[in-house]
Formats: C-alpha cells, sequence, structure tokens
C-alpha cells in the first residue's frame, strides 16, 4: 500500500459519554489491510474522534464502538482484548452485552461494528445496535465490512454508504473514502441538518498488516469544524493530497536518518521545496533543499513534505522525533 500518510493524534482521557453516528470498518481480504472511517455531529472535539470509537489490530481485524460510548471506551478496550483472545465478532458482542462496563446508561445504548480475519484467513463479520440508540439506527454486514449509523436522517444514509464502498475500484482507503462520501448529504448526522453539513468531525484510518498498533499506514483525524464546514470534503482534500500522489513512489526517495533526533536529509541528489507538520496538521517549519533540522522540536510524529518545484510533485513522510534514537 502507498505509505503516504497524515495523522492527526487524539488523547482523551476524562470520564464522559459520546453519541457518534455514521461509521464503517473493513477488511482486504488480497492485502490483509483492516480500515476504518466515520463521522459524527459533535463540536469541540478539535483532535477528532478515532480514538474514541476504533480501535485495530493489524492483520487481524478491528471494532467500532459508538452511541453513548464511555471514554475511554471500556467496552471498545475489552473487545479488542477479547479479539486478541480469539474470540469471533459475534462472540465479542455477545460478550459486551453480558458485561457491559460503562455508566452511562447499558447495553441496549450501544452499538457496534466487528470484522475480522479467522485462523484460516476467512473474514467474519459482526454488528449490534441497541433499542435505545437514537433513530434512525441500523448497523449492516457484508462479507467484509459492517456499517452502522444512529441519529441518521434515514435509511438512504446506511444504504449509500455501502453502494460506493461496494461499487468503488481501487484500494481499500479507496473504498472506505467512497463510503464516507456517500454519506455526504446535510443531516446524515441528524443534529447537523441545520449547519447544512453531514458531521462535525471525520476520520479515515488503514493498517497495514505489518503496520504496528500506534503506526497505521493511513490515518487520517479531522478536528471538529466551525458549524457549515463539511468534514468531509476536509477529509476528501487531505485523502487526495497525502495518499493519492504516486509520482515519487518509482524514485524511491527516503529521508534519513528516521527516527530521529535533529537533522534529515533527503536521500536524493535533487532539492525540494520541504514543509514540516505538526501531528495536529500544523505547518512548523518550511525551507528548500535536500535536508531539515528539527532538533529544536518537541519529541513526537511529524509529516515532512517534499515538493519538486520543477516537476510539481509532492510527497509527504511520516517522521519521528525522539532523542537519541539509536539508543
Amino acid at each position: 500500500m502507498r505509505s503516504l500518510l497524515l495523522t492527526f493524534l487524539i488523547f482523551i482521557y476524562f470520564q464522559s459519554f459520546s453519541q457518534d453516528t455514521f461509521s464503517i470498518i473493513a477488511v482486504d481480504t488480497e492485502t490483509g489491510e483492516v480500515g476504518a472511517a466515520g463521522a459524527t455531529c459533535l463540536f469541540g472535539y478539535n483532535d477528532g474522534i478515532i480514538d474514541m470509537i476504533s480501535q485495530i489490530i493489524p492483520g487481524k481485524g478491528g471494532v467500532l464502538s459508538q452511541a453513548y460510548v464511555c471514554i475511554p471506551n471500556i467496552n471498545m478496550n475489552n473487545a479488542i482484548s477479547l479479539m486478541n483472545e480469539g474470540y469471533s465478532p459475534s462472540q465479542i458482542i455477545t460478550w459486551l452485552n453480558n458485561n457491559d462496563d460503562c455508566s452511562a446508561g447499558n447495553y441496549l445504548y450501544r452499538q457496534y461494528g466487528i470484522v475480522d480475519f479467522d485462523d484460516n484467513g476467512e473474514v467474519r463479520t459482526a454488528g449490534f445496535t441497541g433499542n435505545f440508540a437514537d433513530d434512525y439506527k441500523e448497523d449492516r454486514q457484508g462479507e467484509t465490512y459492517s456499517i452502522q449509523g444512529n441519529i441518521l436522517l434515514d435509511k438512504s444514509i446506511i444504504d449509500n454508504m455501502e453502494n460506493n464502498f461496494l461499487s468503488t475500484e481501487g484500494s481499500l482507503s479507496d473504498k472506505l473514502m467512497a463510503a464516507m462520501q456517500g454519506a455526504n448529504v446535510a443531516g446524515a448526522d441528524s443534529r447537523c441538518l441545520q449547519y447544512g453539513t453531514s458531521s462535525a468531525t471525520a476520520f479515515l484510518v488503514v493498517y497495514s498488516p505489518n503496520d504496528s498498533v500506534d503506526q497505521p499506514s493511513l490515518e487520517i483525524n479531522i478536528g471538529s469544524q466551525q458549524s457549515g464546514i463539511e468534514p468531509i470534503d476536509i477529509l476528501q482534500e487531505s485523502y487526495n493530497e497525502f495518499l493519492s500522489i504516486e509520482n515519487f513512489n518509482n524514485e524511491n526517495i527516503k529521508l534519513i536518518p528516521n527516527p530521529t533526533d535533529g537533522i534529515i536529509h533527503v536521500d536524493s541528489n535533487k532539492n525540494y521545496q520541504i514543509e514540516v507538520f505538526s501531528n495536529a496538521g500544523k505547518s512548523v517549519l518550511k525551507t528548500f533543499g535536500n535536508k531539515v533540522d528539527i532538533a529544536q522540536m518537541q519529541n513526537g510524529i511529524y509529516f515532512v513534505k517534499l515538493a519538486d518545484e520543477n516537476t510539481g510533485n509532492v510527497i509527504s513522510y511520516k517522521v519521528i522525533k525522539k532523542d537519541n534514537p539509536l539508543f
């Protein structure tokens, strides 16, 4: 899979609950990828909702947990532990409903979508929608996916997401992005109808089988937008900019060292327009040449965008900044 990345990380540890709306989780049987995407009409979540409602085990499967979830989402954490122990998606849901571990109501308020590969590589899917979740509500499974939503405008939101996912040719990330566009209508989350948008915040994440848990091949997490601004449009723009450009792939350009404690060298005899972004998507440094110095920046994840001024080609790399990376 193309390793062009955009990541906005979220760390929310306060006790609360959240009502989340439309989402999809799916696997690719050919590549072994596992991915998810979703959106909700919640304002004030400037760091997005990705970690709030989704967890993925690379090469194995993943869980979406929404509709009055606790934060941190204890039920989702339990689901991932059960998946690691070999429980099937349907077994996980049964266990969760019998052992609901959240003070925000009971299991009848919850909604889940779970997809995984069994030990033979066969795909298993399951979903659950509690009777107390807000209408319109539904979960729907196919051979490789589960789509779920609550507080929806109507059934067409799930229909459109499913139709787009199934009819789109391309990678798993292409299909997930298309599914999100299926819900790009005013009031998809009915609370946002008054603002003329589908939602307020959206995300897309895909893990390749060899990815580590905290470093997916693709992660786009759009924080809450101002009312009237469509987050799925921004999700699409980010996907196009950071994921759909392949022209540099054949040049085998590398950034070294990575991880780094300071200067990053572009392994190429060309000079580039270089721009560094924080993990929140903020531009923090611009320069020209074939190296960039981030020694004075805080440790963490950054994204370095290289632009060839002659061809107009652009590519982005994820870089880890930490002290003494070789030790």
